[in-house]
């Protein structure tokens, strides 16, 4: 929706105030830029790599050739690629070295937002970290704004600086990175967090303690969708679905726990 490739069904996204949907194609991908999953399907595979990172000022009939030949060579230097792989083709690089390719193309128009889509979940886990380590130096750097999508908490923690929790499509918890990390309130946020694997060998799979009646996305159930695979589902939960709630400055959750615990305190 944000990339303008989708309609909100209900609700509007805005840019400074301003409906992305009122926005035109070139003035949107002008703010607005992708970094897709795969970078092994998102690169044309009959362009050079030059021709890849080039494609969005050409479009944009931004510069001269020669100007643009110049923009593509800082930003293979900038993303670590060397500038005699200019000429080489997506099938001649390395999966890190393709999202890289990924990375400047998606910079090239000097952007506000670039959408991270599990930007290195097709990668191999040492490429990972240089990935991620070259997304926050290239953030600081050009003062960008991620939009990332991921399933990785461990990623989550290392980028980004405020997270929204979904489940079935809808938030159930906002919050900054420390405070949700520190402090989860929701029980799917808690058991995303007790998900998480550590490289420890002596540690055992964490017990995560979720039912296994996993609701239809496309029927979900009444009241709060979590509520057939949560240890603290009531009758409230199946009939009345939780809104998103503040908690505390900057920090939200959906969950009718909220409730109990704001009860218990005012009676203190």
């Amino acid at each position: 929706m944000l990339l303008g490739l989708q309609n909100p069904t209900a609700g509007h996204v805005t840019i400074d105030g301003k409906d992305v949907a009122a926005l035109s194609p070139i003035e949107r991908s002008r703010r607005i830029q992708p970094i897709f999953q795969d970078p092994y399907s998102s690169l044309n595979p009959r362009w050079t790599i030059g021709e890849i990172i080039r494609r969005p000022m050409v479009l944009h009939k931004t510069g001269s050739a020669s100007e643009q030949r110049a923009i593509v060579e800082d930003l293979m230097e900038r993303v670590g690629l060397p500038k005699r792989l200019y000429y080489n083709y997506p099938n001649q690089l390395s999966g890190g070295q393709r999202q890289r390719v990924a990375i400047a193309r998606a910079l090239t128009l000097k952007p506000e937002i670039v959408v991270c889509d599990e930007p290195t979940s097709a990668l191999d886990v040492s490429v990972q970290a240089q990935i991620l380590n070259l997304l926050l130096e290239l953030r600081r750097e050009l003062r960008l704004t991620y939009l990332l999508i991921t399933h990785d908490m461990s990623v989550v923690e290392h980028i980004a600086t405020r997270v929204v929790v979904m489940y079935l499509g809808r938030a159930v918890e906002i919050a900054d990175t420390k405070t949700l990390f520190s402090a989860p309130k929701h029980p799917y946020t808690r058991a995303l967090l007790g998900s998480v694997l550590t490289p420890d060998p002596d540690e055992d799979v964490p017990e995560v303690h979720l039912g296994t009646a996993y609701p239809n996305p496309i029927d979900p159930p009444s009241g709060c969708a979590f509520h057939p695979r949560c240890e603290f589902a009531r009758d409230k939960c199946q009939a009345v679905s939780p809104a998103l709630t503040k908690l505390a400055e900057r920090h939200a959750s959906a969950c009718h726990l909220n409730d109990l615990e704001e009860k218990a305190r005012a009676e203190g």
